[in-house]
């Protein structure tokens, strides 16, 4: 097929257990794929106030047209209504999930309705099959279920397979999806509206291949980009040791939220530093497809078997600075081997890790300040830096056994309003905080993006020069700088590239790219369509209820009694950015 071939979106209804394609070539077009391309048909497809855990409720699946074509080219796109916020769900994962979706020569996947058995999907160049998934019910997420399905489904070209553990099953409101074992739609909750379909899982192959007007200016272009990717200091950086490299800088300027943000610096962090991990633990590396970086980290754990203190068993275990922060410094665990547990733990089980180490980190609090008590928690005891209590808490949130862990289930935003204890749940717009305290730009982006999420805009990055210049926090420049760079990265998840890649794909570099699969569009139009998308995802968020107000968007307290790297974060000064974050999306104050 053409390189430039982005038309068809396959629609599946589980009621029915039927599929259609529709080719929709005008919607490719003017919004590339991908994100563009998902929050239009999620538009169309979810109904105003679903139920994000009820049918109507629709998973978009999106590729764009750099997928599968050009390096970090990898990621894939997923749009719902989460049931963690209650609006704007998307999340993005490697793996081989992009580029198997676009070798089977679609665009988009709309998946609605409700199975009346646990199903999962085989979609491939021959169609879509539906699959009973009795046997798998019951099942994690991680090597289990992935080598069933491959063994019964053989071998169909470039594969991936989604899956979700118990936690989805079990509706916990940030239960992610697992492809390729290492890589996840992590978080906003996309496995808890699989579960909510009794949909475990998806395999997609495809076995198409892209043909070129002109092969050789294609493979000019690639080699140019693949030498940039292979000796860009900052790539050899995320493949030597990862965003694990993150810890020691964030520990020392003030930066690394500890024990629910009670402090800024962590006591742990040389053990759990991405240099000791790479040296003490690393077992391997490993790549998306279309990848030359490889920046997942594998960790070795040697595990004794029980009565057979000379035998081990081995394994492995992916780490970044996201689990380390969530799991590591949130919850005082200094120990490698006990992160190690907790991780494994958590995806084995199906969790987004960094809602999973909040909620641990807000309940620790909370129960220390008689918020809650044994009793609520079935006589487990949460402390800092008690891995085997974390363990027990872990496997309780999924299996939901009373009040408490069904609560907490939901996230801190439902917990803390039902227990107390708010003004210390470190949640933005219902999503769990990231893990960066850098100061006011970084929290600014977690509330006005639109995922919430620290790689929408990377307000944290702003903080970190400003410090590194002694320059105070300016809200009107960090309102500027949010938009602008959540604008563009609307354009690169809709080709859909990895954000590790943005400081190499320019808009220049996207035009160019864009030449070769002969189309036109300039920067500036780039530039507006990706302000169009934003927009757009925006107002879906309203039309489900979001507000950028004070009353609806709270500022936990505890991020303004922490010092920060610029400082003690300024209330006023958040809400000043919030304010000219609003008017730049062009909505009334």
């Amino acid at each position: 097929m053409k390189a430039n071939e982005l038309s068809k979106v396959l629609h599946i209804d589980l009621n029915k257990k039927n599929f259609w394609v529709e080719d929709r070539p005008d919607l490719f077009q003017e919004y590339l794929g991908g994100a563009g391309v998902g929050i239009q048909l999620l538009k169309e497809e979810c109904p105003k106030d679903a139920n994000p855990l009820g049918e109507n409720n629709p998973i978009i699946l999106a590729v764009g047209l750099f997928n599968g074509v050009f390096p970090l080219g990898s990621k894939m796109v997923a749009m719902f209504k989460s049931p963690l916020t209650g609006n704007l769900g998307e999340t993005h994962a490697g793996g081989r999930c992009g580029v198997s979706l676009r070798m089977v020569g679609l665009g988009a996947v709309i998946i609605k309705g409700k199975s009346d058995i646990p199903i999962y999907l085989v979609i491939n160049n021959d169609g879509v099959k539906f699959r009973d998934a009795s046997a798998l019910w019951g099942l994690n997420n991680s090597l289990t279920v992935g080598r069933i399905i491959r063994e019964v489904e053989g071998d169909l070209g470039v594969r991936t397979i989604m899956r979700i553990g118990k936690a989805g099953e079990k509706i916990v409101r940030y239960a992610n999806v697992m492809t390729e074992t290492y890589r996840h739609f992590g978080r906003l909750g996309l496995g808890a509206v699989f579960g909510s379909k009794l949909l475990k899982a998806i395999q997609i192959s495809g076995k198409n291949s892209f043909s070129f007007k002109s092969p050789k200016a294609y493979r000019d272009f690639y080699d140019g980009l693949f030498k940039q990717f292979t000796t860009s200091p900052l790539m050899k950086k995320y493949h030597e040791i990862g965003t694990a490299m993150n810890v020691l800088s964030l520990n020392q300027s003030k930066s690394l939220p500890t024990k629910n943000l009670l402090l800024n610096r962590f006591e742990g962090a040389e053990n759990l530093s991405g240099e000791a991990l790479v040296k003490n633990y690393l077992g391997k590396r490993v790549a998306c497809a279309h990848c030359p970086v490889a920046c997942i980290h594998i960790a070795n754990l040697r595990d004794p078997y029980e009565n057979e203190p000379y035998f081990y068993k081995t394994k492995p275990i992916g780490y970044d600075y996201e689990l380390i922060y969530s799991v590591g410094s949130m919850l005082d665990i200094r120990s490698p081997e006990s992160f190690l547990k907790l991780v494994d733990k958590i995806e084995a089980l199906g969790v987004d890790v960094m809602s999973m180490g909040v909620c641990l980190a807000w309940a620790t609090e909370a129960m220390e300040k008689g918020l809650i008590t044994k009793a609520d928690t079935g006589g487990l005891e949460l402390k800092w830096g008690d891995a085997n209590s974390y363990l027990k808490a872990i496997e309780q949130t999924v299996s939901q056994p009373n009040d408490f862990f069904k609560t907490l289930a939901q996230g801190t935003r439902v917990a803390s309003k039902k227990y107390g204890g708010e003004e210390f749940a470190l949640n933005f717009g219902g999503n769990e905080m990231p893990g960066y305290h850098t100061g006011m730009a970084g929290h600014l982006g977690f509330l006005v993006s639109a995922r919430h999420s620290h790689l929408d805009g990377a307000g944290y990055s702003l903080d970190i020069k400003n410090a590194a210049l002694n320059k105070a926090p300016n809200p009107n420049e960090a309102a500027k700088y949010l938009f602008e760079e959540e604008s563009w990265r609307q354009i690169l998840s809709s080709l859909v590239v990895c954000y590790f890649a943005r400081n190499i794909y320019t808009p220049e570099l996207v035009v160019k790219g864009l030449e070769i699969l002969e189309i036109q569009r300039s920067a500036d139009q780039l530039k507006k369509l990706g302000e169009k998308i934003l927009r757009e995802k925006n107002a879906f968020k309203i039309r489900e209820g979001f507000s950028f107000e004070k009353e609806f968007l709270t500022i936990p307290k505890r991020i303004l009694e922490t010092e920060s790297a610029l400082g003690f974060v300024k209330e006023d000064d958040i809400r000043e950015g919030i304010k000219i974050f609003k008017e730049l999306l062009g909505f009334k104050s």
